[in-house]
């Protein structure tokens, strides 16, 4: 099943969950004669309760490989994916949101490049008032590998080469006057200036497969690279209030934990080797939202670089920039999906 599917299935599961909570909680007795859209969850934060909050989206974003020497060799690459642009919508609702993106040709660095590829998936949810679950899938294909060797400089397009990450971020939120909801999906919105502490544990797998025929068809590069992350991150974010209408939030992380990474090369078995090292892990992000009313629109920026050595001789920053441009609207909910909530709700914790 491919990661399309995988979201589609995601999305059937949900709604037939729901559904069945539904069935299932026939006898509970809910007044929806008279749906309240919104309300005060105190002085800070006005939450957009029974509205659905939808979006469309730009997206230029990509997980690329930064690889140098560890010992002062005069080596350097870069490998970097042909599509980093995306379109997509997402849609939110109570603690739940998720985001669907595709990248289609036109968008490619260099549409004429066949085969590349660009999937990304997004999800979070939040658990109580404090903790908050985010999962990513980067799937790609077709990488341009710039760099050199010594004296010899390279543009190389790998169109068989893949990768395939995933992961996420665990968090606890310390300040109940802190709306993370405001910055993340818009289904709440912050009153008053606040800021929180953030610690987070966070968590990648990743997978590379560098493939490379020669003008001849014989293969001259054949390697696998597999790497595990882990790190603790603490991190600060503060939501700015200047106006009523006017949104803005920065925040940063830096964290340590560790890697285990694998490198295969099929053509040389004298070049494998499994080594464990010490993982860093930076994170910055700004956004700006303009709101009227149940209309919204702004972006979001976001950089996220993890740093480890891959093998005894290389040093790798594996980074994910993300930038975002969105527009989006708050629908009200009807009162059935709202009754499907509150019955879902009820299941859950009775």
């Amino acid at each position: 099943m491919d990661l399309k599917s995988c979201f589609l299935s995601f999305a059937l599961l949900l709604f037939s969950y729901l559904a069945f909570a539904q069935s299932t909680a026939l006898n509970t007795a809910i007044d929806t004669s008279a749906v309240v859209y919104g309300k005060k969850a105190n002085d800070y934060i006005y939450i957009y309760k029974n509205r659905i909050t939808a979006k469309a989206f730009y997206i230029k974003t990509s997980n690329s490989l930064v690889i140098s020497g560890r010992e002062g060799e005069d080596v350097g690459f870069n490998l970097y994916p042909n599509k980093q642009d995306k379109i997509g919508a997402a849609v939110a609702f109570r603690s739940l949101s998720a985001s669907y993106s595709f990248s289609p040709n036109s968008l490619a660095e260099n549409p004429n490049d066949k085969d590349s590829k660009l999937f990304n998936l997004n999800i979070r949810t939040y658990l109580g008032k404090h903790w908050m679950q985010t999962l990513d899938i980067y799937n790609q294909k077709g990488f341009y590998l710039d760099g050199h060797i010594e004296d010899s400089n390279s543009h190389i397009y790998l169109q068989d080469t893949k990768s395939f990450k995933i992961g996420g971020a665990t968090s606890y939120i310390f300040n109940e006057n802190f709306s993370y909801r405001a910055l993340a999906n818009q289904t709440e919105k912050q009153l008053k200036s606040a800021g929180t502490f953030i610690p987070t544990l966070v968590y990648y797998y990743t997978r590379h497969n560098v493939l490379f025929d020669d003008e001849f068809g014989n293969r001259e590069i054949n390697t696998k690279i597999k790497s595990y992350n882990i790190a603790i991150a603490p991190s600060y974010q503060y939501n700015y209030i200047p106006t009523k209408n006017v949104f803005i939030s920065l925040g940063a992380s830096a964290g340590l934990g560790l890697n285990f990474s694998s490198s295969k090369n099929k053509l040389d078995a004298l070049d494998n080797e499994d080594l464990t090292s010490l993982l860093t892990e930076i994170n910055f992000n700004g956004s700006i939202t303009y709101d009227i009313d149940s209309l919204y629109f702004g972006a979001h920026y976001n950089y996220l670089i993890l740093n480890y050595n891959a093998d005894s001789f290389t040093y790798i920053k594996d980074n994910i920039p993300y930038f975002q441009a969105f527009v989006g609207y708050r629908f009200k909910a009807s009162n059935k999906l709202v009754q499907r909530a509150e019955n879902f709700n009820d299941n859950l914790i009775p």
